[in-house]
């Protein structure tokens, strides 16, 4: 397979959900954010917390993993520090919760 774009939109994240597909979405927001606003499923590893915990993620090495953060900032340094620890199919959510908020659903909170 190729090696997926660093960056994928929020319409084609809610179509991985839709369509059952099989990968992890990984929040990297803190969890004050995680409580105000969430995307059900969506797994919370604070950014300050993914080298500590990397050993939780193991399991989804060879899994696509799709990174979101509030604006795609902290979710970008996040998949990029990702593929250089060998996750090669991690990709950044651009716009991250703000813009799942305005274009995918918009009963969720913006902040």
């Amino acid at each position: 397979m190729n090696e997926l774009p660093l960056h994928t939109d929020v319409k084609s994240v809610k179509d991985l959900l839709d369509s059952g597909e099989d990968f992890l979405l990984l929040d990297c927001r803190e969890p004050q954010e995680h409580a105000l606003a969430r995307i059900e499923g969506a797994r919370l590893v604070p950014m300050q917390e993914i080298a500590s915990r990397l050993a939780e993620l193991e399991a989804h090495r060879r899994r696509r993993i799709v990174v979101h953060c509030h604006h795609g900032g902290r979710s970008l340094k996040v998949t990029t520090w990702l593929r250089s620890q060998g996750f090669a199919k991690t990709q950044n959510m651009s716009g991250g919760i703000d813009t799942w908020a305005l274009l995918v659903d918009t009963s969720l909170p913006r902040y």
